[in-house]
C-alpha cells in the first residue's frame, strides 16, 4: 500500500437505506458500550465536533448522543471493517451509555441474568 493510499479516506458504504452500524467502545478499557446507526450527515458531525452523533430509526432524526442527559461520548477514534459497511467508535464514555441507567447497553445475558453496572437513576436524567 502506497503512503497516499494510507492516508486517504475510506469511503463508508451506506448501502440501499443510507445507515450504517456503528459499535460504541470504551477507548480505555475496549468494554462494548452500544450499538447505533450512523447516517452519513450523523457521521459528518462526529467528525466535525469529536462526539459521537448517531440516527434515530425510531424518530427518523439526527442524535447527539447524550444531548438531554450531558451523558455524552467523546469520539478519540473512528475505524471501519473491512467491507466499509460497519464503524467502530472508540469513545470516552461520560456516565453511562445505556438510557436505562447502565454503563453499557450490553448490561444482562441472553438468561436474563444482569451483568452491567448501573451508575445513574434514569428516572432522575430523562
Amino acid at each position: 500500500m502506497s503512503e497516499a493510499d494510507a492516508d486517504a479516506d475510506v469511503t463508508v458504504d451506506f448501502g440501499e437505506d443510507g445507515l450504517v452500524p456503528a459499535i460504541a467502545q470504551d477507548a480505555e478499557d475496549g468494554e462494548v458500550l452500544m450499538l447505533a446507526y450512523v447516517s452519513p450527515e450523523a457521521l459528518e458531525r462526529t467528525r466535525e465536533t469529536g462526539e459521537a452523533h448517531y440516527y434515530s430509526r425510531s424518530r427518523e432524526e439526527l442524535w447527539h448522543k447524550g444531548g438531554s442527559s450531558g451523558h455524552t461520548q467523546a469520539v478519540e477514534e473512528i475505524r471501519v471493517d473491512c467491507d466499509a459497511d460497519t464503524l467502530l467508535y472508540l469513545v470516552d464514555q461520560s456516565v453511562g451509555a445505556c438510557h436505562t441507567g447502565h454503563r453499557s447497553c450490553f448490561h444482562r445475558t441472553i438468561d436474563g441474568e444482569h451483568v452491567g453496572e448501573e451508575v445513574f437513576d434514569p428516572d432522575e436524567v430523562y
